[in-house]
C-alpha cells in the first residue's frame, strides 16, 4: 500500500545522491512503514470490553499517497462480512500498487488481509503477499488466542513455525480497526498515551502513540474536525527523527484516518484521504 510516484527530475536527483542500493532500501522501507502507518499507528489502545463497531460491511476506503507534488500509489481498503474455522469475522483487505513514473521504476503490488472477530475485534488470521522492487513475501499468520501463540506458514520457502506472542496481540490491520472500536472521543485528553501488542514479521512489539488534541483539517471534502496523534517510531534511515509522524482521524465516530505526514531521512511523505464509501456513521464537514 505504499510508493512514490516521483518526478522525473526527481529520480534524477536521488540517483546522482544514493546508489541503487541504498536507494531500493530507502524506498522499500518507507512503502513498507507507510502501509503500517495506514493501518496500524492510530490502533494502539489498551484492550478492553468493545463498545459498538466504528464500522460495518461495505465500508471502503482510497487514499492518495505522494511525495511532495508527486503521486506515489493509490492504497484501499475494504470491509466484508465472512466466516473462518466456523467463526463470524469481518474479512478486511488492503491493496496497494505504485503508480506512474514510480511504477516503472520501482513497481510495488501489495495484498495485505486481516480476518477479525466481530465482537472483540481480535485477529485470527493474518496474510502478506508483497511484491515490492522484486522482494516479494507470502505469509499467512493463524493467531490462537487462547494458547497464546501465532502460527506462521511463510509460502514462499514453504516452511511453518509457531511463536509465541503477548495477550491482546494484534496485526498490523486488525490494530486500526481495534482502536475505531475502543477509543472513546468523548473522554480523550490531550497528553493521553496508549500502547499496544502488536506481532509482525515472526516479531512482538510493543507500540506507543500519544493524543496531541484536536484540531481541523483541509481535506478534498472540506474542513473536517480531526483528532491528532503521534505515534513514537525509531529514528534512523527511513525517519527523520523519533517524532517524525503526525496521524489524523476524524473527530466523530466513524473514527477514520483523514491525513498523514511522514518526515523521512530523504523528504517527506502525505497520505491523504482520497474517497470512501459505506459509512457507519453520517460523516460532517465544518461549514465555508
Amino acid at each position: 500500500m505504499k510508493d512514490m510516484s516521483f518526478g522525473t527530475s526527481f529520480v534524477i536527483l536521488q540517483l546522482n545522491r544514493l546508489n541503487k542500493r541504498y536507494k531500493r532500501s530507502i524506498m522499500k522501507k518507507t512503502l513498507l512503514i507507510l502501509l503500517a502507518i495506514f493501518i496500524s499507528t492510530t490502533a494502539f489502545m489498551p484492550s478492553t470490553a468493545p463498545p459498538e463497531m466504528a464500522f460495518k460491511e461495505g465500508e471502503w476506503f482510497r487514499f492518495r499517497i505522494h511525495y511532495g507534488i508527486f503521486n506515489a500509489s493509490y492504497a484501499t481498503m475494504q470491509v466484508t462480512e465472512n466466516q473462518l474455522d466456523g467463526k463470524d469475522v469481518f474479512h478486511i483487505k488492503g491493496k496497494g500498487k505504485s503508480t506512474g513514473l514510480m511504477h516503472l521504476f520501482f513497481k510495488v503490488d501489495d495484498r495485505y488481509e486481516t480476518y477479525i472477530d466481530r465482537t472483540t475485534v481480535k485477529p485470527y488470521r493474518f496474510i502478506r503477499d508483497i511484491d515490492e522492487g522484486g522482494h516479494t513475501k507470502d505469509i499467512q499468520i493463524d493467531f490462537n488466542h487462547d494458547s497464546g501463540t501465532a502460527l506462521i506458514n511463510d509460502k514462499k520457502r514453504n516452511k511453518t513455525e509457531s511463536i509465541n506472542i503477548k495477550p491482546a496481540t494484534q496485526d498490523m490491520m486488525s490494530a486500526f480497526y481495534h482502536l475505531r472500536t475502543i477509543v472513546d472521543i468523548k473522554t480523550l485528553e490531550k497528553g493521553d498515551e496508549f500502547e499496544l501488542p502488536m506481532f509482525f514479521d515472526k516479531e512482538n512489539f510493543d507500540f506507543k502513540l500519544k493524543f496531541l488534541g484536536r484540531d481541523t483539517i483541509r481535506t478534498k471534502f472540506g474542513k473536517v474536525p480531526a483528532l491528532e496523534f503521534r505515534p513514537y517510531v525509531q529514528s534512523g534511515r527511513v525517519f527523520k527523527e523519533e517524532e517524525s509522524l503526525t496521524v489524523y482521524i476524524s473527530d466523530d465516530e466513524n473514527k477514520m484516518p483523514l491525513k498523514i505526514k511522514a518526515k523521512l531521512a530523504v523528504g517527506s511523505l502525505t497520505a491523504d484521504l482520497d474517497a470512501f464509501k459505506g459509512l457507519k456513521y453520517q460523516f460532517k464537514t465544518l461549514p465555508k
